[in-house]
């Protein structure tokens, strides 16, 4: 349901952009709250799994998310689009960490590479469906469709959790107050500056507060959050000692990296898909359909091979073919490209998706012991959101400032452009230009996360027992283990 609603969104931002009268900065304002709120609660709601049990966070998440789907699709205007989002995004960080700490509690290690390759199948049909569906929804309905679809979704999901989903031991956590205020204030400093700082031309905001103040004053008080949990004598919302698995550390690092590059890629696609080229939201997706097909085939086959072969050659492979298919759209878009040529890409995107997420995700958890299994999986997904989030402004900063260079009167018309349907022919080459140029910050990127992954070692897995968890849970209660 995440995925689904992130996927839908990026098809649906030119409709949103011109249903509620705003602009570029704005809309993609939707997407960077959903994420900085998905991002900040990440760190607590994955050791809260291990507190009071996963089924139980992830219960409450679906809940959450479900009602602020509602609240999305009757939005009236930007503002209360991006507060329903905000609160969407929270939901969002309930179930997350959950998800992968099952699997890292209930699945032995040397099955382990299978589940997350049959986990990442499913995110496969995410990618699939919500594009389509969005194209769908948006072109029949209307945007505001594309989030009311999310609340059947939420409904029998909690039911089936409900049902079958197992309570496992809990584990007693304190918890940093401290260390969710400092995280929170740094990213949401950083965050707002990257993303604000064109709207500003990157000068005051107002009175003695600058952009760039924003920006020092966010990475100052992230880096005290890091001392803070250092020294700190409560339970740490990060344990550092974790860092000391050199698997985890680079696994983070390249997650990193793949949330910053999958944020980023799609939305200068989408806008040239549909301003440029004058497609349907519907069409706009369907060009991003054979990267979902492929993927949906292979996951699952390279779920079964992490379990045998070194992790670091299918997860270098997968990240270096994630750049070179952003590249080769960076080198391909153009107003009079044929559409099928631009559908190479989106396979090779699907076979780096595909060789990328299990093989990451199994050994970032394969050496974690099983009481820090939500700390460890808070901590991994946070990192994929922080990656998402800080990709979210740059791109908007990188999109908005091509555009002020390479339209005619760019530096007034980033927010002037209606988008209502195909751009004049005069302005579809600088368009595309800037479109093209954007590609090239996620292509870069994501080599950050091959070159990190190239130096995994082969995963030993710590001391595992399989959790005597209880048989699934009737429908009519909600209990943890002890």
């Amino acid at each position: 349901m995440i995925l689904i609603d992130s996927t839908i969104v990026s098809v649906a931002n030119p409709a949103i952009l011109r249903g509620l009268h705003t602009d570029i900065d704005s809309v993609i304002w939707a997407t960077s709250a959903y994420l900085l709120a998905f991002a900040v609660p990440l760190l607590i709601t994955g050791r809260l799994g291990d507190r009071f049990g996963p089924k139980r966070l992830y219960l409450a998440g679906l809940v959450i998310f479900t009602l602020a789907s509602f609240w999305c699709g009757f939005a009236g205007s930007i503002g209360a689009l991006i507060a329903a989002r905000a609160v969407q995004g929270f939901g969002g960080s309930l179930i997350s960490p959950q998800s992968m700490a099952v699997i890292t509690r209930i699945v032995p290690p040397e099955k382990r590479g299978a589940a997350l390759g049959l986990w990442g199948a499913t995110a496969g049909v995410a990618t699939l469906v919500g594009p389509i569906a969005g194209g769908l929804l948006v072109d029949g309905l209307g945007w505001e469709w594309i989030f009311f679809v999310n609340v059947p979704i939420g409904v029998i999901g909690f039911v089936l959790a409900l049902r079958f989903v197992p309570n496992l031991p809990t584990h007693p956590h304190r918890f940093d107050l401290l260390g969710v205020l400092l995280s929170a204030v740094g990213l949401f400093l950083l965050v707002f500056g990257l993303q604000e700082g064109e709207t500003y031309d990157w000068g005051v905001i107002a009175g003695p507060i600058s952009v760039w103040g924003l920006i020092v004053t966010g990475a100052v008080v992230l880096v005290a959050f890091v001392v803070q949990q250092r020294f700190t004598r409560q339970e740490p919302l990060v344990p550092l000692e974790l860092f000391r698995d050199r698997n985890f550390s680079l696994a983070n690092i390249a997650i990193s990296a793949l949330g910053f590059t999958v944020t980023t890629f799609s939305l200068p696609l989408v806008f040239f898909f549909q301003v440029v080229r004058g497609m349907t939201p519907t069409q706009s997706a369907l060009m991003l359909a054979p990267m979902a097909v492929v993927n949906i085939g292979l996951a699952p086959v390279v779920g079964r091979l992490v379990d045998r072969v070194h992790p670091r050659l299918l997860a270098v492979s997968g990240l270096v073919l994630f750049s070179v298919a952003t590249f080769l759209y960076a080198a391909l878009l153009d107003p009079a490209v044929p559409w099928g040529v631009l559908l190479l890409p989106s396979v090779v995107l699907g076979l780096a998706n595909a060789l990328t997420w299990s093989p990451v995700s199994s050994t970032a958890t394969r050496g974690l012991p099983q009481r820090q299994a939500g700390a460890g999986s808070g901590i991994y997904n946070t990192t994929r959101q922080i990656g998402g989030v800080i990709g979210s402004a740059a791109i908007a900063v990188l999109i908005q400032a091509r555009l002020a260079a390479d339209l005619p009167g760019g530096e007034t018309g980033t927010g002037g452009l209606s988008f209502a349907g195909r751009l004049p022919s005069a302005l579809q080459a600088g368009f595309t230009h800037a479109m093209a140029q954007s590609l090239l910050l996620p292509a870069i990127v994501v080599l950050v996360g091959a070159v990190a992954v190239a130096f995994f070692v082969r995963p030993r897995a710590a001391a595992w027992s399989a959790p005597q968890h209880q048989a699934p849970a009737a429908p009519t209660g909600v209990t943890s283990g002890a």
